[in-house]
């Protein structure tokens, strides 16, 4: 058997094989075509307003007022008189705010959302009716019930948090103020029968999530509920879960001055109504920074992003209220802070989860998503993780959101859709530009959501923020064709189509850099990373191949010497070929880096090259002596010889900061490489051992086998390995995340990441491109511009 000599684009790219961000701010590179981006520069330029408006957005919250949660307000009557309401202008908001069908709502709501609607419309109508006023509103409004009574119990519809035990109560509570309702007899049993079931299975169960349950529908339960109880989740600012309608129910009973502070707060900052939740100011900046990154537009919003990072962080510090107590803004400012870098714990989180785990009642879709994001990051960078926070658990919550129970319906379309592409895209594996453009696909422009009531806001969804990206997206696309044709250019004037053994993947390679580093300011890192890909994948098919012992020793004498006479040094017209085009793009490479540099990093690429030729060399004479190195000596010399290095070393040049040579020679500088390629090697090896068995070659799963002595089987290697990857892969993160200590900057770390992440995404099994053919995905990302038609409105 025979050991294998298999580069990275090599493996991925047999032909039987399917196959974050850098805000850096410096000079662009003027190296892609200038005639790419006419066009699109101007279009680009007029998008200045959008991009204002979206900067705006930062400094303010924007959030739709509640008619439910108003209601509830309204009917909090004064602390001088029973008589009196406490809030007289909500009872004005309601008279003057009802729909023309005799609803309340949010205008032009959803078809699905007629629970919602009959909640809504209950409580307007039940605060005029405690009060005695608007008895023709309340007419028009009990029309409405007795009319989409039906859609009370309907399995299609979208139910709000708690519906099933609060519009029962609130319908026995209308019996209370005499208000006539005909509503269908069989609807009206199914309701009290299913607030029966649902409040004896909370009573019942002694879960502390279950509890927080019943006390956030505290309006629901009524007499039954255990007022002190509730009164254990009162929060600083005064309220109950930051919910105005739960909060005021509190009121009512309680008098609670804490309550009253907090309404009249929410009112000062609203007017006359209320939203279903306040505040959240911290959350929905977190939603915009989320939304950015994953639209692919971040940096536009580099200073931006920056601030609301530095003022979360500070918040989170700080211990604030509105972080601690909301299981989707801790984890999304969880995630969001560690993949930025900051040093955050994950036990907030952790507490959220095992409550989760438990129940999670009070968590929506959103939030369950955020939660499920969260514990990705926990499990990728946890060093340990929590026993109660593992792999188990994440499938576990993997279960819970795929089993999530979706109304055919729009409202549910978009959130179907990206809780879908986190199950089958792990963060690790993703690749930005393709990640892009399906958020793009996927992006809600009206981005309602529900818990006890229906509410949006534009720093949750926004028109803007979709028609930027999709701008931004054509606009990288057009630099990214024309870049591509330089390449093939490039290909055929160093006659690489003449050698007749190398297969032509330039586009593969290309795809590969701009799905990770497509900023336009990213030329040069660019076309260095593919050019280097293309030359790889050349020469380790003329090792593996193409070239004879004579001829590979050849070139590497040719590389050693450096200034030779092609003519009459090289032993045949493929050494020529191939010394001739390294020789001419390493000069060209290192000409454009001494420009970004201010110092020659020529002799540094070349010393990269010749480390891999060697590596090659050494694979190819444990082959023609029929040798078995240990599985150490493999994977010592393999994952030089997996060849990313001269595809991601000098585009580090490329990427803004500056690299002086004591970085390139620091340990943590070569870490990054070595953990990189050794998961790029043993990935390759793990999917490949069977063919390459079969082929004569080793690879690290048959060493295991060999070197086993027969106590190791194929499965027992393939498990331990790919936990060797799982490790590395997490090493390697943590060292990019890592800030104070760290020599590498972080743009050039970012690297690392991204490669690592083409690497598992080009190996994962049951991959995303198995669905829709690698082909079909490097049009998306390269030739195929994002149209408005089929994009939400």
């Amino acid at each position: 058997m025979m050991p294998s000599a298999t580069s990275f684009y090599h493996s991925v790219l047999k032909p039987q094989t399917i196959c974050e961000t850098n805000t850096n701010k410096f000079k662009p590179s003027h190296s892609y075509a200038v005639d790419a981006t006419r066009g699109t520069d101007f279009a680009l330029q007029c998008n200045d307003a959008t991009k204002e408006r979206i900067r705006k957005l930062f400094h303010k919250v924007e959030f739709s007022v509640s008619s439910y949660d108003t209601a509830w307000v309204a009917m909090v009557p004064s602390s001088h008189s029973a008589q009196v309401p406490c809030f007289p202008q909500c009872l004005d908001w309601l008279l003057h705010n009802q729909l023309e069908d005799g609803s309340w709502g949010l205008p032009h709501h959803q078809p699905l959302l007629l629970k919602d609607v009959l909640s809504s419309t209950l409580a307007c109508v039940l605060a005029l009716k405690t009060w005695g006023i608007g008895q023709d509103v309340i007419t028009r409004g009990l029309r409405f019930i007795e009319l989409n009574f039906a859609s009370a119990t309907d399995q299609d519809q979208y139910s709000p948090i708690g519906f099933d035990v609060i519009f029962p109560r609130m319908l026995q509570y209308a019996e209370d103020l005499s208000l006539k309702l005909h509503l269908e007899s069989r609807v009206l049993s199914e309701l009290l029968h299913k607030r029966d079931i649902e409040l004896r299975r909370s009573y019942d169960s002694s879960s502390l999530e279950l509890n927080a349950y019943l006390a956030y529908v505290a309006e629901g339960i009524g007499e039954l509920q255990d007022w002190k109880m509730v009164m254990k989740y009162q929060r600083k600012n005064g309220s109950l879960f930051n919910s105005p309608s739960t909060t005021a129910a509190s009121l009512i009973r309680l008098h609670d001055s804490g309550c009253l502070d907090y309404l009249r707060g929410a009112l000062r900052k609203f007017g006359n109504a209320v939203p279903t939740i306040y505040p959240v100011n911290i959350h929905a900046r977190l939603c915009m920074v989320d939304n950015i990154n994953k639209l692919g537009i971040c940096r536009h919003f580099a200073e931006e992003i920056q601030n609301v990072l530095d003022e979360t962080y500070r918040c989170w510090l700080q211990g604030e209220e509105e972080i601690f107590t909301s299981a989707a803004t801790c984890s999304m400012a969880f995630r969001i802070l560690r993949g930025y870098g900051y040093s955050v714990t994950s036990d907030p989180v952790a507490q959220f989860l095992e409550q989760e785990q438990c129940s999670g009642h009070l968590n929506d879709i959103h939030t369950k998503l955020d939660l499920y994001q969260a514990l990705e990051m926990i499990i990728a960078t946890d060093q340990p993780v929590s026993k109660k926070l593992n792999s188990s658990s994440l499938q576990s919550l993997r279960q819970r959101l795929s089993g999530e129970f979706y109304p055919p319906n729009g409202l549910t379309k978009q959130i179907r859709e990206q809780v879908d592409d986190v199950l089958k895209f792990p963060s690790y594996a993703n690749l930005e530009r393709v990640a892009n453009r399906r958020n793009i696909k996927h992006y809600d422009v009206d981005n309602t959501r529900v818990l006890k009531t229906s509410y949006s806001s534009s720093n949750f969804g926004n028109k803007d923020f979709l028609a930027l990206a999709v701008e931004d997206f054509n606009f990288c696309q057009s630099i990214h064709r024309s870049e591509l044709k330089q390449l093939e250019r490039w290909l055929m004037q160093n006659r690489l189509d003449k050698l007749k053994f190398a297969r032509e993947k330039s586009a593969y390679c290309y795809f590969s850099a701009a799905a990770t580093i497509f900023q336009p300011e990213l030329s040069d890192a660019r076309m260095s990373w593919a050019k280097n890909g293309v030359l790889t994948t050349v020469i380790d098919d003329f090792f593996d191949v193409g070239g004879s012992m004579e001829e590979l020793n050849n070139l590497i004498q040719l590389f050693k010497k450096w200034d030779v006479d092609v003519s009459t040094d090289c032993c045949s017209e493929k050494v020529s070929i191939i010394f001739s085009a390294l020789q001419s793009t390493i000069r060209e490479i290192g000409d454009k880096a001494f420009k970004c540099q201010a110092r020659s990093v020529t002799r540094h690429i070349t010393d990269i090259w010749l480390n891999l030729l060697n590596a090659m060399l050494r694979e190819a004479e444990w082959a023609r002596d029929m040798s078995v190195p240990t599985l150490d000596e493999y994977m010592a010399n393999g994952y030089v010889s997996f060849a990313l290095g001269p595809i991601v070393l000098p585009a580090l040049y490329f990427v803004g900061p500056k690299l002086p040579d004591d970085v390139v020679q620091h340990p943590d500088y070569h870490s990054l490489f070595k953990l990189m390629s050794t998961c790029g090697r043993l990935l390759n090896d793990i999917r490949s051992f069977e063919r390459e068995s079969k082929d004569g070659k080793l690879n690290a799963v048959t060493l295991s086998v060999v070197h086993g002595n027969g106590s190791i089987s194929e499965e027992v290697a393939i498990e331990v390995l790919s936990h060797r990857v799982e490790m590395q892969r997490k090493e390697l993160l943590n060292m990019v995340l890592q800030g104070e200590g760290s020599v590498v900057p972080r743009a050039c770390k970012d690297l690392f990441w991204k490669m690592s992440k083409v690497l598992h995404q080009f190996y994962i099994k049951d991959d995303g491109f198995s669905s829709m053919g690698m082909a079909d995905t490097v049009k998306a990302i390269i030739h195929e511009p994002i149209t408005t038609l089929g994009l939400p409105n």
